[in-house]
């Protein structure tokens, strides 16, 4: 979860649930989980990803949250099983590094690309990015992220393959595309509701479920056919890539 996000929600937003599912399973499948020592995620927010990660590497295996925006309040919280958070650049390769959701919060992806998320990888090692798609979508609640832009998944894809070994390309969240852009046109109108990030959640468990469900389908389907080489168009864009022979 974005450090904007926090609220005194009840639980997890399905969203941030299921997304955490797809791109553990994402992992799975492009790497064989049983080698990887040490995970790097960037923008890591309030760590809760890195946690739920913690439970398919092996006992041995170090998690760092790296958070720019992490204040004492973060850092003094305590570190979690094999999970360790820093606001600065840490040292060291990383046989995975974790971008998700992190190039549209800058000015100079490109750079943060170049400069932080490339170096950061061991030699083969693999980098698994999202970032919100489809500029046609920008809306109130990417602008409450302080998001400078969603991506149309071409470009984001060109811009990962100018500096890593692209393998694989998917989105997620087909299902929240429509209701997205009805609230975009509603926007337009002045007639739209107030942005909610995902630390809003409070509904019952019913309710929870059900909507849990739905996304689950949602990215399951879109895994597959991402498997298959088909893509439908999604709130999310993804790319698995590696690091280039002798970087």
């Amino acid at each position: 979860m974005d450090l904007r996000e926090r609220r005194d929600a009840v639980g997890r937003h399905p969203w941030e649930v299921v997304r955490s599912r797809a791109y553990r399973r994402l992992l799975a499948q492009h790497v064989p989980v049983a080698t990887v020592d040490r995970v790097l995620d960037v923008g890591a927010g309030d760590g809760w990803f890195a946690e739920q990660l913690c439970a398919d590497l092996t006992a041995g295996a170090d998690v760092v949250c790296w958070d720019t925006n992490y204040g004492p309040a973060e850092l003094d919280a305590g570190d979690g099983r094999g999970v360790h958070r820093t606001a600065t650049r840490p040292d060291g390769l990383f046989d995975v590094v974790f971008a998700l959701d992190v190039l549209e919060h800058v000015e100079d992806d490109e750079g943060l690309l170049a400069d932080a998320i490339v170096p950061a990888l061991s030699p083969g090692g693999t980098a698994i990015l999202s970032a919100p798609a489809h500029p046609l979508l920008f809306s109130d609640h990417d602008r409450m992220l302080q998001h400078v832009r969603r991506y149309r998944p071409a470009a984001l894809f060109q811009l990962v393959g100018r500096h890593l070994d692209v393998v694989a390309t998917g989105s997620l969240f087909t299902t929240l595309v429509p209701p997205r852009a009805v609230d975009v046109a509603l926007q337009h109108l002045g007639r739209s509701k107030d942005a909610e990030g995902a630390g809003s959640w409070s509904h019952g468990p019913a309710l929870t479920r059900a909507v849990t469900s739905v996304l689950e389908l949602d990215a399951t389907t879109g895994l597959a056919l991402a498997r298959s080489g088909l893509r439908l168009p999604g709130l999310s864009a993804w790319v698995v890539a590696k690091a280039w022979a002798g970087s």
